[in-house]
């Protein structure tokens, strides 16, 4: 019975989805209609009369009245130019009109306003109602001619839209300060304006079978890998899903393995950023409606490296970028070790500080275990309460909520001095690493749950399992953990130090394997030397 059951549920979905495929494709070969009455019902039927749907209607040429329509959403089209490029145009240039495109043909009004009355940059036919549909969807307008079952698409996009602003999350001391938005288009000008070269390719796909969103893939011909661009683009087709709402929806449905809480697809919201991957040779993802650019492969030594690093000088920019992988290792280990060594390995803390820590435990009803667990916790929700308030309070909250709950915890005998110093070093060592932090809070408790309950063979036993799994983890083909495993000599003059800019030759090859040099090995700077008389 049961088994029956499946083959009939697996009928059922059979039927559904042939049934909805020959729907959709019935919708795609439909033409337009000759009657523009008719086109006009069927696109009000479509659209359900949504208020933000606007119809309009005029009539142009002398000798003969020909009725057109120009549909498009309000908001996102630009109404100023759809007024003087399209219905002005042919309303008022009547000469023209009156000599040229009076007498209704099958190609003869769309040749002639194309070339001589329609004042706009990009006008392409349609001639299936699927194609009129989309392209208003789209924020474009649409024009059709009563007696022609052909139409124009015509980009007039506009409408509201947020201003290049400075980045919020990715601040940098010195370097380019604005940062992507949510429009595509402006996302796409900020990269061509970096990278002025004919061989930065964008290609456009829409994903999201209700919100249709659309996406662009950004590589730079000849010198991005093929197969990871091919690979790309073969993990996007796959998706099938209702909405794209923000690039977290793709990086969700793209990455090599979902249950890791290591990254393998970046983000960022600076241009500069991203234009600096995409001249190593990585894949861009620009999603429609987000500020924030998804880049492929993705590897762990991408998280320690910010645009500072580069813009200063290399000694400052080595110092500070060694001193984050410290801080990694700092906020990773610290809860752990001093949970491991405080419950089984007194004998490693000398006499004097142990004294101190044994008197500022004392009174405390918990063992160390759960004191570190609840001072964990307490700084994970005050850190989550001042994210999610208005920036205005949030900040002060945070500080205050800090210094209150550290207090009133130590005072009510909860948590000792020593477990809040503990947690505040690891907290604030966290926050240096913000593209790493989820990671790291997930080991975190699972590295203090292994203190508390083997000591240090628990914290060695789970090092080693999670240097096992970063070795084991890839982005796009591409090892996580290079240029550390596998080892490459070229990869490490940017990895924990920065050598010099004029140092690093060749792109990472790990990544590309064409046109792997960047520069001439003639860059060392030196004084120039005058021979004497």
């Amino acid at each position: 019975m049961f088994k029956r059951m499946i083959q009939f549920r697996k009928k059922q979905t059979t039927n559904h989805k042939a049934e909805s495929k020959s729907t959709s494709n019935s919708v795609k070969s439909e033409k337009l209609s000759k009657s523009l009455s008719v086109n006009i019902k069927q696109l009000k039927t479509t659209f359900g009369e949504s208020e933000d749907v606007v119809f309009r209607e005029f009539y142009f040429g002398v000798s003969k009245q020909t009725k057109a329509l120009v549909c498009f959403i309000d908001g996102l089209g630009d109404k100023k130019l759809i007024l003087e490029s399209i219905v002005k145009s042919l309303m008022v240039d009547i000469h023209i009109i009156d000599q040229q495109v009076t007498v209704v043909k099958k190609n003869g009004p769309f040749h002639d306003l194309s070339k001589h009355v329609l004042s706009v940059t990009d006008a392409k036919t349609i001639d299936t109602f699927d194609e009129t549909v989309k392209n208003i969807l789209a924020g474009n307008a649409c024009l059709l001619i009563d007696g022609n079952n052909n139409g124009f698409a015509i980009d007039v996009k506009g409408g509201e839209k947020r201003n290049v602003e400075a980045a919020k999350n990715e601040t940098v001391i010195r370097g380019p300060q604005e940062a992507f938005v949510e429009t595509l288009r402006t996302n796409t000008s900020l990269l061509r304006r970096i990278i002025k070269n004919p061989n930065l390719i964008f290609e456009h796909i829409i994903l999201g079978k209700q919100t249709h969103t659309d996406i662009s893939i950004a590589f730079i011909r000849g010198i991005a890998n093929d197969k990871i661009v091919e690979e790309v683009k073969r993990r996007l087709s796959k998706i099938n899903i209702d909405a794209i709402l923000e690039s977290g929806y793709v990086e969700q449905l793209i990455e090599d393995r979902s249950f890791t809480p290591f990254a393998t697809v970046g983000n960022s919201e600076k241009p500069d950023k991203v234009a600096a991957k995409l001249l190593e040779g990585r894949v861009a993802i620009l999603c429609d409606g987000t500020p924030v650019v998804l880049t492929v492969p993705y590897i762990f030594a991408e998280a320690f490296q910010v645009p500072d690093d580069y813009y200063s000088r290399m000694s400052y920019g080595s110092i500070v970028r060694a001193s984050r992988f410290f801080a990694f290792a700092v906020t990773l280990l610290l809860p752990a070790l001093f949970v491991a060594i405080t419950t089984f390995h007194q004998e490693m803390i000398p006499t004097v500080l142990l004294i101190k820590l044994t008197a500022a435990r004392e009174g405390i009803p918990f063992p160390a275990l759960i004191e570190t667990l609840i001072s964990e916790l307490i700084f994970l929700l005050i850190r989550e309460s001042g994210i999610r308030m208005p920036r205005a309070t949030g900040s002060a909250v945070t500080i205050v909520g800090s210094l209150v709950m550290g207090d009133a915890a130590v005072s009510a005998g909860i948590v000792g001095a020593p477990m809040v110093i503990v947690t505040s070093l690891s907290g604030i060592t966290g926050l240096t690493l913000p593209a790493m932090y989820n990671a790291v809070i997930v080991f975190r408790y699972l590295f203090i749950l292994l203190g508390g309950i083997f000591g240090l063979y628990g914290v060695t036993i789970g090092l080693l399992c999670l240097l096992a799994h970063m070795c084991a983890l890839r982005s796009f083909g591409v090892p996580f953990m290079t240029p550390f495993a596998p080892l490459s000599l070229n990869g490490l003059k940017d990895s924990i130090l920065r050598l010099p800019l004029w140092s690093m030759n060749s792109r990472p090859k790990f990544i590309t394997w064409r046109k792997s040099n960047r520069q001439s090995r003639a860059q060392r700077p030196s004084p120039t030397h005058k021979k004497g008389k």
